[in-house]
């Protein structure tokens, strides 16, 4: 998760109930950006990695270790545009094809984070 410190990337893995990850989340996205990785405590995959800026997001799907999947944007930006997001400490851009308003990818990590289950979130497009 990106520290709400420093702004960088902390590599150390840490164990967060769910209204710990929720208020990390909140002060992050009240700086306007950042990057987290969850998982449930009990397996290590799935993953989801949430990636954000200002009001947009970009959500990854990891199912195993070789296996990484996008959601499909929302339409919050044209297909031909690009933003860029914080992927750990670097920009990566993406285009709106994979893009999503903050509110929903949030929704879509919440769900994510108490139930494990992301089938229903959308769109998954392998990579």
């Amino acid at each position: 998760m990106t520290s709400s410190d420093s702004g960088q990337f902390q590599y150390a893995e840490k164990h967060s109930e769910l209204q710990e990850l929720v208020d990390a989340f909140n002060l992050l996205s009240s700086r306007g950006q950042g990057y987290m990785e969850v998982r449930l405590s009990d397996k290590d995959f799935p993953q989801m990695t949430l990636s954000f800026q200002g009001g947009l997001a970009v959500i990854h799907l990891f199912t195993k270790e070789e296996s990484v999947s996008l959601l499909v944007g929302d339409g919050s930006v044209p297909a031909e545009s690009a933003v860029e997001f914080p992927i750990m400490d670097d920009p990566v851009d993406f285009t709106g094809d994979f893009i999503l308003g903050l509110d929903r990818a949030w929704g879509v990590v919440e769900e994510f984070a108490q139930t494990g289950e992301f089938e229903e979130s959308g769109e998954w497009c392998e990579l």
